[in-house]
């Protein structure tokens, strides 16, 4: 395509319609398993994350805030900045969270009115049982407010059947699509606290009142704003990849697949005799809390994980492979098998290049072997 075309097929867009925008937010509706209101916001999904949390929360507020990773860290900066009294649950980050301990907290403080969390933490690998989190959480009676950003797409999401009340989520990941797009779904109870809510933000960028009033009230109208056009015709699609390949169902086989087929084969890339500490291994100890999006690996303790993924990276083109951030950049490696990455070729030549990488620094690695058991675990999971 010329320049001349391409700019023509980015810029000269027919404007975006209300009734587009609408159509776009029900499909999105759709994939997060809801019939609540749904906002597709202008933004990244640090957006109607922070606008969600702010608008729930009031002094006095009692909050349970689940911390697996960084964003739980996050969230609970912002409810403390809204005067809620917020007990931390903090989860080592190689682990998840579990319902029994949600429901021991709740059971300490009766009088919370909301639980934070996150679904899946793509830098840390681990996701949550939300299905038994939110059983939980509906019996005590608190708001359920979830990060699903990384696991839309990825594995299940039933937010309306898990009793998710505010479930925010991102298309950059498992949906393969923009960064400047997210969504918010809201329940009718979390409406009605966030209307008595006189701190809930608004004429503010982060007003989900405003968006309930001017848009959702009005019937969808007439857009609030003039709408951010190529992310949302990215957004839709994103949408339209995912059903053209099979399907929600036959994306969340492939991010299964792919995580499957790294983590065999990270466990068969050393034999008997390298040392555990010396090993490359998954940080999320037990399979079953590792998250689908994305795989953690935890470096050969004489490693820089830095160092490795740089080396990994070098000459091998463009691989989904990045070091940890902040403390967790001198020990983790993320192979980040998401969206168009997650398939048994970008899983297998991330192993190899780790196994290069490992083999130029003096360690034994065994990419032949390391290949045969992904393909094997890639198999196993798709059928």
């Amino acid at each position: 395509m010329s320049d001349q075309h391409l700019h023509a097929a980015l810029l000269d867009q027919p404007p975006l319609t209300a009734a587009r925008f609408a159509a776009i937010e029900r499909r999105v509706a759709e994939v997060m398993g809801t019939t609540a209101d749904v906002i597709v916001m202008q933004g990244e999904a640090l957006l109607p994350l922070e606008g969600a949390w702010r608008s729930a929360t009031r002094p006095g507020t009692t909050a349970l805030n689940v911390i697996t990773g960084p964003y739980g860290q996050t969230f609970g900066g912002w409810l403390r900045d809204c005067g809620a009294e917020v007990v931390d649950i903090e989860v080592p980050y190689d682990t998840a969270a579990s319902a029994e301990r949600i429901a021991a907290a709740l059971a300490e403080h009766p009088d919370t009115g909301l639980v934070s969390l996150v679904h899946a933490e793509a830098a840390t690998g681990n996701t949550n049982p939300i299905a038994e989190i939110g059983e939980v959480v509906r019996e005590h009676g608190a708001l359920l407010m979830l990060d699903a950003v990384a696991s839309v797409a990825a594995e299940p999401l039933l937010t309306d059947a898990w009793g998710v009340d505010v479930c925010v989520i991102g298309a950059q990941k498992a949906m393969g699509g923009p960064a400047g797009v997210s969504a918010v779904s809201v329940s009718e109870r979390a409406w009605e606290r966030i209307h008595a809510n006189p701190r809930a933000p608004r004429r503010s960028y982060l007003s989900l009142l405003d968006w309930k009033e001017r848009w959702i009230d009005s019937g969808r109208a007439a857009l609030p704003h003039a709408p951010a056009q190529l992310e949302m015709l990215a957004l839709e699609a994103s949408i339209d990849r995912i059903e053209a390949t099979g399907g929600l169902d036959a994306a969340i086989t492939r991010h299964r697949a792919a995580a499957a087929a790294t983590r065999a084969g990270t466990l068969a890339l050393h034999d008997g005799a390298t040392p555990r500490a010396e090993r490359l291994r998954p940080y999320v100890t037990d399979a079953r809390d590792a998250a689908p999006v994305a795989t953690t690996l935890r470096a050969p303790d004489s490693f820089d994980a830095r160092e490795l993924v740089a080396a990994a990276n070098a000459g091998s083109g463009t691989l989904p492979l990045v070091a940890g951030g902040g403390a967790l950049a001198k020990e983790m490696i993320r192979v980040n098998h998401y969206g168009p990455d997650a398939s048994v070729e970008v899983v297998e030549r991330s192993l190899t290049a780790l196994a290069l990488a490992l083999r130029a620094a003096g360690h034994d690695a065994d990419p032949d072997g390391a290949r045969a058991a992904a393909r094997e675990a890639w198999a196993t999971v798709t059928g």
